[in-house]
């Protein structure tokens, strides 16, 4: 599977951002999905993940609430809408997927897409 992200930007504190996962190379709606982040000089992060039907997600605590993931399975897209953004937020965003549902050690990892948010 090979995974692109984008909508990734500079932003002000307080407001919101989409970003969108597009994949390609087999069938999508085989994997779930998921998004991590790594913010400069600190270790790659869960964020949030979802099962390939959509029905079930996961967030981690410092985005529950502000974050929602989805995706469209005919489109072979996931999103990730980012509200209420904080300059804590800002990292490298990665889109991934893995056959299982899970939060770590995923099989497929996109490019990142670069999430700035200014105070």
């Amino acid at each position: 599977v090979q995974l692109v992200e984008s909508g990734g930007g500079l932003v002000q504190a307080g407001g919101s951002l989409r970003l969108s996962c597009a994949a390609s190379g087999r069938t999508f709606s085989d994997y779930a999905a998921g998004w991590f982040r790594q913010a400069p000089g600190k270790e790659r992060e869960f964020v949030a993940v979802i099962t390939w039907s959509g029905a079930i997600t996961n967030y981690a605590d410092s985005v529950k609430g502000r974050f929602t993931i989805s995706r469209d399975n005919a489109k072979n897209t996931v999103y990730l809408q980012m509200n209420g953004l904080k300059p804590e937020d800002t990292a490298v965003y990665y889109c991934t997927a893995d056959e299982r549902y899970k939060s770590d050690g995923m099989d497929y990892w996109g490019k990142g897409t670069l999430v700035t948010v200014s105070s």
